[in-house]
């Protein structure tokens, strides 16, 4: 266990961790937040249209096709808010001019969307043009911070308006950014768009396998172990992934098509980290009732985050961090509840996730709003609560005992 713990420190740690800081994957995560609010209105709107109740459904039909509206002008644009954000954020974390950063982005994004006859394609706008939204806001940026810094910009005396005086600065870089992918798209007739989906597809198959998405689930279990924030470290990687699939989800529940996706955001963090990456929310309920007053109080500390899937206070309080005894069921239960969750979505018992959901809901309602008021979901969320409650048991016992003995000793 000792030549584990040394491994994970030493070896795995340092290059997850240097990667989770890297300005690149955290301007994707930081950027991606400007389409959580499209994204879960949107949402909202698919959760009121499909209410589960006969009623209210023939109440609803004839509003459908104007709450799609809503829908389609949410889920519909999360690439192109994907350009700006992550232009923004790219700008601002290479010390150029956020806007300006935000704005080449966008209109690299907007010029590579255009089909062979020259006309805009606002399809690409959805889920599909998200890793082109990525890669056009890379390269708009880097090309703006090479003139910057080798100062090739046009400057206006001092005392123009800053607002102004910046949009100058863009000036040369943006027509450069302009005639390079207008030049790819027109005159060599090249599907900017579709040759990205062709590199990136192999992983978006992987991660909505069942062997991509344990390896993933393996992977943040081990980093939390290692004491680094495993979701956050590889949001940059997965998030364009997951959001992706929830949007193609979402368009496709709404149009009443069979769901294309099984781990869309939501699979892992309503379905898997129940109660908090690891479930630990049932760590917590054994802790409640314990004989060792330092995890009752630990325990009563805990719930009420541990309820909205908030569960650094066991991770570092208990610890899981770090701690040989519950290093086992940390990282097993999650697998496990990968392999039956993805199992029972591919035989169609339980919905996959199809409306954004904030990560912060408790278990049971999370998932039971995400699938679009599958009951299924719901149920499927209580077993899962008792499978890893009866998998941490006794690993908490094991711990108790040792902390009981504790403080014993020390009384």
């Amino acid at each position: 266990m000792n030549k584990f713990m040394d491994w994970l420190q030493n070896v795995l740690m340092p290059p997850l961790a240097k990667a989770g800081n890297n300005k690149y994957l955290v301007s994707i995560r930081n950027g991606l937040v400007l389409t959580l609010p499209a994204v879960i209105s949107g949402s909202i709107f698919l959760i009121i249209a499909n209410i589960p109740i006969p009623a209210w459904s023939n109440f609803m039909k004839p509003y459908m096709d104007a709450m799609g509206v809503a829908v389609n002008g949410s889920f519909g644009i999360i690439s192109l808010l994907a350009a700006i954000g992550i232009g923004y954020e790219l700008a601002k974390a290479l010390e150029l001019d956020a806007i300006n950063g935000a704005g080449l982005s966008t209109m690299a994004f907007i010029v590579a969307s255009f089909n062979s006859k020259y006309t805009l394609d606002t399809a690409n706008f959805a889920s599909s043009g998200l890793f082109t939204a990525i890669v056009c806001s890379f390269i708009s940026v880097l090309i703006l911070n090479l003139f910057v810094k080798k100062n090739w910009v046009i400057k206006l005396p001092n005392g123009v308006p800053a607002a102004v005086s910046q949009s100058f600065v863009s000036l040369i870089p943006g027509f450069l950014v302009l005639l390079l992918f207008w030049g790819l798209r027109v005159p060599l007739h090249f599907d900017i768009n579709l040759f990205v989906q062709s590199i990136f597809h192999p992983l978006l198959f992987a991660m909505n396998s069942l062997l991509g998405i344990m390896f993933y689930t393996l992977l943040v279990s081990v980093l939390w172990v290692a004491g680094i924030h495993g979701d956050m470290t590889l949001e940059g990687i997965s998030d364009p992934i997951f959001l992706q699939f929830l949007t193609a989800n979402g368009i496709a529940y709404a149009h009443h098509q069979t769901i294309p996706y099984l781990t869309s955001s939501g699979f892992s963090s309503l379905f898997v980290n129940v109660g908090g990456t690891g479930a630990t929310i049932m760590l917590v309920f054994w802790m409640l009732s314990s004989k060792s007053k330092a995890y009752r109080e630990l325990g009563k500390v805990a719930f009420p985050g541990a309820l909205f899937e908030i569960n650094e206070p066991v991770i570092f309080g208990f610890p899981i961090v770090m701690n040989p005894i519950t290093l086992i069921p940390f990282i097993v239960i999650p697998q496990i509840l990968t392999v039956l969750t993805y199992i029972l979505m591919s035989v169609h018992l339980v919905r996959p996730a199809v409306m954004m959901v904030p990560w912060t809901m408790p278990p049971i309602i999370g998932p039971l709003m995400a699938t679009g008021w599958d009951w299924r979901a719901g149920v499927w969320s209580a077993i899962e609560l008792v499978i890893a409650g009866a998998i941490y048991y006794p690993f908490f016992k094991v711990a108790e005992k040792q902390m009981v003995a504790q403080e014993a000793s020390e009384a």
